[in-house]
C-alpha cells in the first residue's frame, strides 16, 4: 500500500542529475532547467500528498518500506528502509510544499545568473537529503541524509565562490556541522553498542529503538550520554548556542538559498530527530533539561543580536537561531508536538518573509543598477516608504511579520502559545523557562516590526536617482509569497489548543490527534504532561494566554513609537548606549 515512498525522494535526484550533467552544454534554457527543478519537487509533493491523505483515513499508523538489504554482519542487519507515520509525513508535506514554492521562486529570482544550472541542480540534491533524512528507517540512513543536506549548505552557501566573504560562510557551515556530526556518531555508536552487548539487541532501526529502548534504564548514565551525544549533533544542524554561528552566515548564499535552509530543510533536522528519538530522550530527564536551557538562552540571545543589524537578511537569520530556540525550549520541556507545530508554522512564514526579503532586495538591486548606483541593496537604512511600491511583497510580508510575533489568530500565535503554556506547566518545565521565552517573544515582535516600519512604512530614503525604479516583483516571485502569506495566517488552525477549541464548539487539537501515535507512549510512560492541577485550570491558561499577548503588542507599539512615530529616537538611543548597541550588534 505504501510501497511507492522511494519515489518521493527518486524525483528531486533524478532533477539533479539532469540538470547537474546537461544543463550546461545540453538543455541551456533557464525556462527548461528552473521547469525542471521545480517539477522535480512539485512531484514530490504529489506523492507526499497521496500518501499523507491516505496515512489519515488508515488505523495503522506506522508504516516501513524496506527497499534492499544494505549490509549484514553476523547478527547486524541494516536496510535501506523507509519509515511512514504522522511525523514523517507532515514534514514530507513541508519539506516538498515549501521547497516546491521556493524553487519557483528562484526561477524568476535567478534570472541571469551565470551558474543557473548549478544552482537548480544543487537545490534539488537539498531537497532530497532531507527528504532522505526524514524518510529514512534507521539512523544510518537518516545519517546518509544528515550529512547530505551538510554538503549541499556548503555548495549553496558558497555559490558565488569567486566571493570571499561567501567562501568563508560556506567552509564555516561545514566545519561547525562537522563538530555536530560527531556527536551524532558518538551517540549513535553508544546506542548500538549498549544495546547490543547488554541487552542482545543489535539494532538501529526506529521502530525497534523505540520499543527496546527501555532497557537502557530511564534516568541512566548512558541514556543521558547516548542523548547528549544527539543533542549535540541537533545543536549542530539547528543552531543553537554555542554552535549557532554558522547560521547568520549562511545568507551569504542566494535569498531562496537562505529560504530553504531557515524554513523547510537543514536547520530543522535536530528538531526533527529528536522528536523521532521521543522515546529515548524522554528517558532522559536531565537531557531534557539541558535542551530546555540552551533552547530558551538560544531564543533570548539571537533576539538581542536581531535588535541591532540593519541587513534585512541578517534580522531573519538571527530570527531564525532565536525561532529554533523556542523549537528546543518546546522539546526539552516535553512539549513534542507543540514543538513540530512550531517548526511547520515558522517554515510557512520565515520562507514568507525571506522571500518577501528577496523581492525587497530583487527590487532594490535594479533599482540602483538602473541609476548605476552601488549601494547595498539589503542595508533598511536606504528603503523605507515600499509599501506603496511594492504591494503583494508588503501585504505577505506584514502577515507573516504578524504571525511570527504571535498575534493572535495567526498561525504563529498558536503554536509559540501552546510552547509557553508547557514551558510554565510542564512536569518538566519551569516558571524560568515560560519568563525567558515571553521576554524572548516580546524582543521577536520588536525587531520584526522594526525590520517593516525601517522597510516599508515612513519616508522613502533610497537614493532619489535610483527611487522611482523601485517597482513591484514579477508574478513568479510574488505568487510563492502569496501561497506562503495565506498558510502562515491559517496554518495555526490545525493545532487550536483546547482551552480556545472548548469555547467554539468543542473543536479538537487535529495536530496533537494525529500526532499522538509517535509521541502519546512516552509522553504516557514517563508522566510528560501539563501538571494535573494546572491542566483543568481554564482561567489559569487564559491568564497566561493574555500575558503573552500583551507582551507581543507592546513590542509592536514599541517598534512603532521609536521608529515611525519618533524616528530621531534610535540614533539617540545608539549614541548615549554605545558599547550596549556595539555588544548586540556583535
Amino acid at each position: 500500500m505504501y510501497d511507492k515512498l522511494w519515489l518521493i525522494p527518486l524525483f528531486p535526484l533524478i532533477g539533479s542529475v539532469i540538470n547537474g550533467l546537461l544543463g550546461k552544454k545540453v538543455i541551456k534554457s533557464e525556462k527548461v532547467i528552473g521547469a525542471i527543478g521545480t517539477l522535480a519537487v512539485a512531484l514530490s509533493f504529489v506523492v507526499s500528498c497521496k500518501y499523507f491523505f491516505q496515512l489519515l483515513g488508515d488505523e495503522v499508523k506506522v508504516h516501513e518500506n524496506i527497499i534492499a538489504s544494505w549490509m549484514s554482519v553476523g547478527q547486524f542487519q541494516v536496510d535501506w528502509g523507509f519509515l511512514l507515520d504522522p511525523l514523517s509525513a507532515l514534514m514530507l508535506m513541508v519539506v516538498t510544499g515549501v521547497g516546491s514554492l521556493i524553487h519557483l521562486y528562484s526561477i524568476g529570482y535567478m534570472h541571469g545568473e551565470e551558474g543557473f544550472y548549478r544552482y537548480f541542480c544543487y537545490l534539488n540534491l537539498f531537497v532530497f537529503s532531507m527528504l532522505m533524512l526524514v524518510l529514512g528507517g534507521n539512523a544510518l540512513v537518516m545519517f546518509i541524509g544528515w550529512e547530505g543536506v551538510g554538503l549541499c549548505s556548503y555548495l549553496l552557501i558558497g555559490y558565488y565562490f569567486e566571493k570571499k566573504s561567501a567562501g568563508d560562510a560556506a567552509k564555516k557551515a561545514f566545519v561547525v556541522n562537522r563538530v555536530g556530526d560527531f556527536g551524532f556518531l558518538l551517540g549513535l555508536l553508544t546506542l548500538f553498542w549498549t544495546l547490543g552487548s547488554k541487552h542482545g539487541v543489535w539494532t538501529i532501526n526506529f521502530v525497534e529503538i523505540a520499543e527496546h529502548g527501555h532497557l537502557l534504564g530511564t534516568g541512566s548514565v548512558v541514556v543521558t550520554v547516548i542523548t547528549l551525544c544527539f543533542f549535540v549533533g541537533a545543536t549542530g544542524k539547528s543552531a543553537q548556542i554555542p554552535l549557532y554561528t554558522w547560521l547568520p552566515d549562511a545568507m551569504e548564499g542566494p535569498t531562496p538559498v537562505s529560504a530553504l535552509i531557515h524554513a523547510a530543510t537543514m536547520v530543522t533536522a535536530g528538531v526533527y530527530m529528536i522528536g523521532r528519538m521521543n522515546g529515548l530522550f524522554a528517558m532522559a530527564p536531565t537531557t531534557m533539561m539541558v535542551i530546555a536551557i540552551i533552547g530558551a538562552a538560544t531564543a533570548i540571545f539571537a533576539a538581542t543580536i536581531g535588535f541591532a543589524q540593519n541587513d534585512i537578511k541578517r534580522v531573519l537569520a538571527y530570527s531564525t537561531v532565536s525561532q529554533l530556540g523556542y523549537m528546543f525550549l518546546a522539546m526539552g520541556v516535553g512539549a513534542f508536538t507543540a514543538g513540530i507545530f512550531h517548526l511547520m508554522t515558522h517554515a510557512f512564514f520565515k520562507a514568507c518573509l525571506f522571500l518577501g526579503s528577496g523581492s525587497v532586495i530583487h527590487a532594490m538591486h535594479h533599482a540602483y543598477h538602473h541609476a548605476h548606483l552601488h549601494d547595498d541593496p539589503q542595508d533598511m537604512r536606504n528603503m523605507g516608504g515600499l509599501a506603496k511600491k511594492m504591494k503583494v511583497t508588503y501585504i505577505t510580508f506584514l502577515v507573516s511579520t504578524i504571525a511570527i510575533s504571535g498575534v493572535p489568530l495567526f498561525s504563529g500565535f498558536f503554536s509559540k502559545d501552546e510552547i509557553l503554556w508547557w514551558a510554565f506547566g510542564s512536569t518538566r518545565g519551569s516558571w524560568i523557562l515560560w519568563l525567558v521565552g515571553a521576554a524572548a517573544a516580546g524582543m521577536t515582535a520588536f525587531y520584526m516590526f522594526r525590520l517593516v516600519s525601517m522597510t516599508f512604512w515612513g519616508e522613502q530614503r533610497t537614493d532619489a536617482r535610483a527611487k522611482d525604479h523601485v517597482h513591484e516583483s514579477p508574478w513568479v516571485i510574488t505568487l510563492p509569497l502569496v501561497v506562503l502569506g495565506f498558510l502562515a495566517l491559517v496554518g495555526g488552525y490545525v493545532g487550536i489548543p483546547h482551552v480556545l477549541g472548548n469555547i467554539f464548539g468543542h473543536i479538537p487539537n487535529y495536530l496533537e490527534h494525529f500526532l499522538e501515535p509517535v509521541f502519546g507512549h512516552a509522553q504516557e510512560t514517563y508522566h510528560i504532561a501539563v501538571k494535573e492541577h494546572l491542566a483543568h485550570s481554564t482561567s489559569l491558561e487564559f491568564l497566561m494566554m493574555g500575558i503573552s499577548v500583551l507582551i507581543a503588542f507592546a513590542g509592536i507599539g514599541v517598534a512603532i513609537f521609536m521608529y515611525i512615530k519618533r524616528p530621531e529616537l534610535p540614533g539617540q538611543f545608539v549614541a548615549k548606549f554605545s558599547k550596549l548597541h556595539r555588544w548586540c550588534f556583535n
